[in-house]
């Protein structure tokens, strides 16, 4: 009696479980930081459900500058820098899109035809072996994944986590972008006060140099005085070259942020803007802002996506399942091609199953788990650098604020000197260059006081770019349409 063959399905089921090749045991040795107690979502429960892009912010409108949201509106549409980035979410996008297709069947059609003399000893006979014949084909394929060990779908979330992550990197440098145009705007507004406190000590010498000059014709000074007023003159007018130069300096650091060049430089001009009151920090601020970081978002979205591939690299110690399947017609003669009797079909499964792969799979393995190592450290310093930042920001404001309030004060008791010696000059109990001497230190003081300013206002918005953007703790709000992460473990 004949022996039953093993049905199909039996054949297949054992070829799989006899392919299922040894995983390593390696697991990740890095451990994301706890930041729960700063607002920051944990990095291992992200989930399929994502992680959302915060919402941007014109925050710089509340300083009330036209020029200065001129000066954004333009870098935001023109940085090449942020075009990069736009530029990767849309390759992110590209491969997210690849990656599903790749979990939906495949169809395509193929047609081919060529004129061939066959031979007379192979596998057609005569009449046609030994003939010169045209040989025709035309046929549908159609091709599907089964994408058994999950690989196909492991490469879905990598792709998206990676697509998040891009698109969080193009908020984070949009938040860097806008911090930086603004501390450089703050800075110009420096340059043009300092400007102004210049060309008053110049002129104020200059008035000091004349007086020298005619004590001098009245024998009541040498001309050592002279010599010596001539110096300071030089050093004020030092002072105001240099000035100049670094309000240039920064109107070409805003048009190359503004993505403008040299055309662009005329346009920006002296503002009001008053540095005091630039961008005011409210009284209390969330910790829970740091967690709404663009760049610490990425880190949890890179996380997610070595996750997953992690899972693409395991799915390759599995056997991989793909079916196939074909109908079409061939002939001898391409008058018979489309007809009946060359009708030709067929299908079933391809099955490749690894076997030996000289050690490639599992050196593939521990790299993906090397990954998620390089992907928690970059979080971890992430995390570290924005605590420090945001810490950085709060401690220089507060000595800023407390170094203008002491200023303040000798602004104030030296502009009453200031009034004391112009009273003592029109009665005669006093001379000019007591009074002028005294002018010059009250503009020394203003000069300090703008500097004390100027630093308070760039370091509030060093504070406001360390907290991701925005003071409001529901300025950040999730976007409805948002980037997922995948990250199942």
């Amino acid at each position: 009696m004949a022996r039953s063959r093993p049905p199909l399905p039996t054949l297949l089921l054992a070829m799989l479980l006899a392919g299922c090749a040894a995983v390593p045991h390696d697991e990740p040795a890095s451990v994301a930081l706890d930041g729960g107690h700063l607002g920051l979502t944990d990095p291992g429960q992200a989930g399929n459900a994502g992680i959302a892009v915060p919402v941007a912010t014109d925050w710089w409108r509340t300083m009330g500058d036209p020029q200065l949201d001129r000066i954004m509106t333009d870098a935001l549409a023109g940085n090449p820098d942020l075009a990069q980035a736009q530029a990767r979410i849309r390759l992110a996008e590209a491969q997210l899109a690849a990656n599903r297709a790749g979990q939906l069947p495949q169809v395509g059609i193929d047609a081919d035809e060529q004129r061939e003399r066959l031979s007379e000893k192979y596998i057609i006979p005569p009449p046609y072996g030994g003939s010169t014949v045209w040989m025709g084909s035309a046929q549908a394929n159609l091709s599907w994944s089964a994408d058994l060990a999950g690989k196909q779908a492991a490469m879905v979330d990598q792709a998206r986590a990676s697509t998040s992550a891009a698109a969080l990197d193009a908020a984070a440098a949009r938040v860097s972008l806008t911090g930086a145009v603004a501390q450089a705007y703050l800075n110009l507004v420096r340059a043009d006060r300092q400007i102004a406190i210049a060309r008053e000590f110049r002129e104020t010498r200059e008035e000091s140099l004349r007086l020298v000059r005619s004590r001098i014709a009245n024998q009541l000074a040498s001309t050592f005085d002279e010599r010596s007023a001539q110096t300071l003159l030089g050093e004020a007018r030092q002072a105001e070259i240099r000035a100049q130069g670094d309000r240039e300096l920064l109107v070409h650091a805003l048009a190359a942020l503004a993505g403008r060049g040299a055309d662009y430089y005329p346009t920006i001009v002296a503002t009001s803007l008053a540095l005091d009151s630039a961008l005011p920090v409210p009284e209390a601020v969330p910790a829970d802002l740091l967690g709404r970081r663009p760049d610490i978002l990425a880190g949890q979205a890179r996380i997610a996506a070595a996750s997953a591939g992690r899972r693409v690299a395991r799915a390759d110690f599995f056997p991989n399942v793909n079916l196939k399947a074909f109908i079409g017609f061939q002939a001898i003669g391409l008058d018979s091609l489309f007809t009946g009797s060359a009708l030709t079909y067929g299908g079933g499964p391809a099955i490749h199953v690894p076997i030996f792969e000289g050690g490639a799979l599992r050196a593939n393995y521990r790299g993906a788990t090397a990954q998620i190592d390089t992907a928690v450290d970059a979080y971890n310093a992430q995390v570290l650098t924005a605590v420090r930042e945001a810490a950085d920001a709060l401690s220089a404001i507060r000595t800023a604020e407390a170094d203008a309030a002491e200023q303040r004060n000798v602004l104030a008791s030296l502009s009453d000197t200031v009034r004391l010696d112009a009273t003592r000059v029109r009665t005669g109990l006093g001379s000019r260059l007591d009074a002028i001497a005294s002018g010059e230190r009250l503009l020394q003081a203003r000069q300090a006081q703008v500097n004390i300013d100027a630093d308070a206002a760039v370091r509030r918005v060093q504070l406001l770019v360390a907290l991701g953007g925005d003071f409001d703790p529901m300025g950040g709000q999730s976007a409805a349409n948002t980037v997922s992460a995948g990250a199942r473990p």
